[in-house]
């Protein structure tokens, strides 16, 4: 049996998000299918991260075990040929039979994209969140600094999630690109929805309705009603794995 890496990139806004589900088009159900007609088998797929429905990925990481022979170069060219349009194999390498890109998986890079300007654009709506009120960069950098190393960042998930809340935030920065704000993340893990809940309240912070100060206080509080709104997924794309 051998153990396939794959490193993907994905367009998510016609997806029902990675995981697989009884109803809606989801990146692992199609890649899977794929999968399946190239290796004649019924083929799993495990995705380092879990992105929502309309989220991007242009690293995302998956692993699957087959008995194939078809080479990882096969895997490349086979797969891109038939995925498609909004989803490619950008490598494809053999690996040790006990790599899992889920569990093994030290840390992730996330980055989210504003548009900030009074008149939205179409060529950016499908992968940014549009901003009209200027934002502020700097205060979006001073508002993420009490957040930066490892905390209870309960205030900052969805509620329905039951596992431990605790994570080490490696970094937050905000830059700006024209009428773009880029806001990068990165940490060891995540918790649900839990970028898009940060940027959300950093925009707050960015228009200058909300303090680093504040952002602290919310912090410590653990309370999700505290935080600022969750943030469109449109903006939102997984940018690297760590292992």
């Amino acid at each position: 049996m051998r153990n396939i890496r794959l490193t993907l990139e994905y367009d998510g806004t016609d997806y029902s998000g990675w995981q697989i589900q009884r109803e809606g088009r989801t990146v692992q159900g199609v890649l899977e299918a794929a999968l399946a007609s190239m290796t004649r088998a019924p083929t799993r797929v495990r995705g380092a991260g879990r992105t929502d429905a309309g989220v991007h990925a242009r690293g995302q990481v998956a692993n699957f075990r087959t008995e194939c022979h078809v080479p990882p170069v096969g895997f490349h060219r086979g797969l891109n040929a038939i995925l498609p349009r909004g989803l490619a194999l950008l490598e494809a390498a053999e690996v040790d039979e006990s790599f899992d890109a889920r569990r093994h998986a030290r840390g992730k890079r996330y980055t989210y994209r504003v548009w900030n300007h009074e008149t939205r654009t179409p060529s950016e709506e499908r992968t940014t969140w549009h901003v009209r009120a200027p934002l502020d960069v700097d205060a979006i950098n001073a508002a993420a600094q009490p957040l930066l190393g490892e905390h209870d960042f309960r205030a900052f998930r969805a509620a329905d999630q039951r596992e431990s809340t605790v994570r080490l935030m490696r970094r937050i920065e905000a830059t700006r690109r024209g009428s773009v704000v880029i806001i990068e993340v990165e940490a060891t893990a995540f918790l649900k929805h839990m970028v898009r809940i940060l940027v959300g309240t950093l925009v707050a912070a960015g228009r200058r309705e909300i303090t680093s100060d504040d952002v602290a206080v919310i912090l410590a509080s653990r309370d999700r009603t505290r935080a600022g709104l969750t943030a469109p997924p449109q903006g939102l794309c997984l940018s690297e794995v760590y292992y």
